[in-house]
This record gives C-alpha cells, structure tokens and sequence, in this order.
C-alpha cells in the first residue's frame, strides 16, 4: 500500500471481523450490551468491565496502521506509552483468533490485536465532568502539580538542530495542519483566515527562534503524552489522569513540554472555562518552574487550535458529512482570537506582610483575571533546590533569606514577569515587597514590558496575621517558612508607599470579605502604563 492510502477491501475485512467478533464472538468473560465507538483510526469495543481497542488498516500519510504486524507493533507501544500515566487502566494487547466469523480473544495464530483496557464510564471523561459542573478549580490545580511531576520523570531529550523539539521538528507539523485544512476547507473567508494565521505563525517561529534552542537545552523536551486534552483525561479514583496517549508517531509525541500544556489551556479556553485553564497552569508553572516557556504558550495554544480543527475536518469526511464543519470553523477561530489578541497585559505585585492573605487572594484573582502568579516562597526555594514544603531552616534576615539571596530572588520575579507580559498575559507578582526598591524593579518591568501596572496591598489586622502565621508554621503546609520572630522582622523593616504608589495602590484588608470579581475590576480600573 502506498504512503498516505488506505485499501478499501483491507478495512471493510477487518470491519466485518470486529462485526463477528460483537454478533457471535467468544470474549471469554461475561459481556452486557456490546457498543462500537469508532473514529476514523480505531474501532473501540466496550463490553461492560473490559474495553478492546483495535486498530484500522489504514495509511493516512502521519500515520501508519496497514499490516497486521504494525499494528500489533503499535498495540503493544500504545500499552508501554499508556502505562506512565494510568497502569490500572492499560492492561494487556490480546490476540483476536479462531474463524473470521466467530472470532475469539486470546486465539491464534491472531487475526488482528487489541489493546486490552479496563471499562470506565464516558461520565468520568473530564470534558463531560466539566459540563456537569463536578470539576473545581482546585482539581485541576492537583492534576496540574500531577503533570508536572510526570514530565520531570520523563528524560529530557537534549539533541541537535534537526532533533524533537527543534525549529524544523516544530515547523513541520505546523506546515501540515494548514495543508490538510486548505484541501478541505473551501469557503473564501476560512481559507482567507487560514493564509493570516499561516503568516503569524512564520512570524512567531521566527521570533521565537533564539529560545527553541534554550529550551532544548535546558532539558524541556521531553516525550509526553502527545494529545492531552479534556476528552483524553478521565477521573479514576477521585484523581483526573491522562489516557489514550499519542503512539503513532514519536515526533508528535516528543516535544516541548509547554507544547503539551497549551493543548489542555487552549481546551479549557475553548469552552470558557478560563478559571480551570489558569488553575492548571499556574500550578504546573509552580512545580516545574517552568516561567520561561511562557514565551512559547501563545504560538503552542494557537498550534493546538489547528491541530484539533485538523482533526475535526479528518472525522468530518469519515463520517461523509456534508456541508459546513462547525467544529473546524470554530478551532480556527479560535486560533484567530488567540493569535490576534491585542490585550494590554498588567502587572499587578501583590504586596503584604506575612499572614496577609495575599497568596489566598492572588490564588483567587489568577483564575478571574486571568493571570500567571509567580510566587516569590517558591521561586527562592527553588533557586537553591529546596522542596516547597521543605524547611531550610533559616534564621530571620540569614540562609535563603539573606540580603543578597532575596535581591538574586527578586530579580528573578522580574524576569520570569518580563517573559510572561511579553508574551501578552497578565502577571501577579506574590511577596512581601518590604522594600520600595524592590516595589521599584517590578515597576520598571511594567514599564520596559508596556504594560499597566498595579499595587494591591494586602492588609489585616495584627492578631489574625498572628493566627495565620503561626497555625501555617505549625502545619507545614505552605511554601512560606515565617513565623511569629519573622512577622516582627518584617513589620520594623516594612518601607512604607510613597505618594506616586499610593495612586496606583488597591489596599484590601483581608480580614474582612470582599467580592474577588470585583477586586479585580478595581484593579484594572487603577492600573495605569508606567
């Protein structure tokens, strides 16, 4: 069979055996109402308590299913790749034997394979939990802390200029969405917003070039999942974790890590769902500390717009649709929003003593507005590899809060927020900025970076800072390490807002409610370009 064919007869044969294999077929356990799901790769059999997924003999150019021994090949590194993320879920590839006409699972010699997986309700799907209102911010701020984790097992895949991760690994697939989609894609105005998005995207390549290369480096590429989006992530046990990993091609598969989180951002947005898009991703961000590649999600976001307008055009003509296809229209955009976004980015620096409530309250505003938060707790901890939750045992004003350990922290604040307002998002900034010089290095940024800029200023009353200080030393639960002696040192060195801060400051006082919402409406309404 030739590149990029599919035999007709070859997929009607393997369509009659997995018809056999529902209607007379020996599964060798007990089955309830058998149902076909089909997409135009695979035929998906759930049985009941047990899944069988088996492959179509089809060459679609990207991918490559046309004999049996490849597709027993991609069986077996479907359940390899699959087990990193969900070993409970992934079981075994099985033989399908016997007659054609009364097939039988674990027969030979095998007629064609299956991937052996366990049966889970479409209800635990996180695009359908979504849409029944059972996924909180706060859960995906826990799988976002689960992914980074997975990546950092992963190797890094540190290699040449022609390498995964690399501008031409990169361009390629870019270069193939638009071909697929302008071949099938005939009205004027979407092949018209189609040439506009294939113009931004060689000029964003181009001027992201310097930092692929530092990505690389830097130990970013990684092999990930590959096709992380909502309808690939199911909630097992109470935890959301990925399934249905990308097998066919290890380029796909084999990328930057932020190429990876852009996917399930880009979904989130593609819905609405902007809180559970930034709660992952500030959470990933703190746990990889991963600020830099913030410079490659806008590209990557728009990227994975087309990649899923892509697919939709593939389904499309599978299932001999005729007429307009929404979903692509609507992917692309998307992508058109996302690359022609003119915001304004701000910089808001969230400033407070101890106990203050700034980083609850940031936490809330970074879903709302939306922003990225960098945390200056965690920043400095990992600048000297300490663990979030690890004490390192510093004495007040010494250890990782020296003078010049703090100056080395805030300047890293401002470079990581330079990169993210850079690349058009709204910043928070969470520390104590005890000191006017350091409220003066983040101004600056704003400036440099043309963006607003806002002071909120997050106060409460001295026996609730007492409280909140000393019940989070005791748990151990926060990346802040002050306590009572800490709380004191920061009150006599507090420098106070000069007059020009002052009319850009929002001061709220923690200890009393206020409305999130509109917390952040005020603070847009203050914050002015510097």
């Amino acid at each position: 069979m030739m590149a990029g064919h599919t035999s007709t007869a070859g997929v009607t044969q393997a369509e009659q055996l997995v018809r056999s294999l529902v209607d007379n077929g020996d599964f060798g356990h007990a089955t309830s109402a058998i149902k076909i799901i089909e997409t135009h790769i695979s035929w998906v059999l759930l049985t009941g308590e047990y899944a069988y997924k088996i492959k179509k003999p089809v060459d679609l150019g990207f991918l490559d299913f046309s004999t049996l021994d490849l597709r027993h090949e991609y069986c077996l590194l479907e359940l390899d790749l699959n087990r990193r993320f969900t070993p409970e879920l992934y079981l075994d590839v099985v033989p399908i034997g016997g007659h054609p006409d009364r097939p039988a699972i674990g027969a030979t010699p095998a007629l064609e394979w299956a991937v052996l997986m366990r049966q889970f309700p479409s209800a635990a799907r996180l695009d359908q939990q979504i849409e029944q209102g059972l996924v909180s911010t706060d859960d995906m701020q826990v799988f976002g802390e689960s992914l980074a984790r997975l990546h950092d097992q992963s190797p890094a895949l540190i290699g040449d200029a022609d390498s995964y991760g690399s501008a031409r690994a990169i361009s390629g697939p870019v270069k193939d969405n638009f071909t697929v989609l302008r071949k099938h894609c005939s009205e004027t105005a979407v092949t018209d917003r189609l040439d506009e998005l294939a113009d931004w995207c060689t000029q964003e390549l181009a001027r992201l070039a310097p930092t692929i290369p530092d990505r690389q480096v830097t130990g970013r590429v990684r092999e990930c999942h590959g096709d992380l989006h909502l309808e690939n992530l199911v909630r097992l046990d109470g935890r959301i974790t990925p399934f249905d990993c990308l097998e066919f091609d290890a380029a796909l598969r084999c990328i930057d890590v932020i190429n990876e989180v852009a996917f399930l951002l880009m979904d989130t947005l593609r819905i609405g769902r902007q809180d559970l898009g930034f709660s992952f991703l500030n959470r990933y961000l703190e746990v990889s500390g991963d600020y830099p590649g913030t410079a490659m999600l806008p590209f990557y976001c728009v990227y994975r717009c087309l990649v899923r307008a892509k697919v939709a055009v593939l389904r499309h003509d599978h299932n001999h649709d005729t007429g307009t296809n929404v979903d692509v229209i609507r992917y692309i955009e998307l992508a058109a929003r996302l690359a022609g976004q003119n915001h304004e980015s701000c910089l808001i620096i969230c400033r407070g003593l101890s106990g203050s409530g700034k980083t609850h309250l940031s936490q809330k505003l970074l879903s709302i507005m939306p922003a990225i938060r960098i945390r200056s707790d965690i920043v400095r901890k990992r600048l000297h590899r300490v663990g979030e939750l690890e004490s390192s045992g510093s004495a007040v004003g010494k250890g990782l809060y020296d003078p010049g350990i703090s100056a080395k922290t805030y300047g890293t604040l401002a470079r990581f927020a330079t990169i993210a307002l850079t690349a058009g998002y709204d910043v928070i900034v969470d520390a104590t900025f005890l000191r006017r010089a350091d409220r003066m290095s983040l101004q600056t940024v704003a400036t440099n970076s043309k963006a607003r800029f806002a002071i909120l200023d997050c106060t409460a009353d001295k026996q609730i800072l007492a409280e909140r200080v000393e019940k989070r030393h005791k748990t151990g639960h926060d990346a802040s390490e002050a306590d009572l002696a800490v709380l004191d040192w920061q009150r006599a060195n507090l420098e106070p807002l000069s007059a020009d801060e002052q009319r850009r400051t929002l001061a709220i006082d923690t200890g009393r409610h206020s409305a999130v919402d509109a917390i952040a409406r005020r603070l847009r309404k203050i914050a002015v370009e510097v």
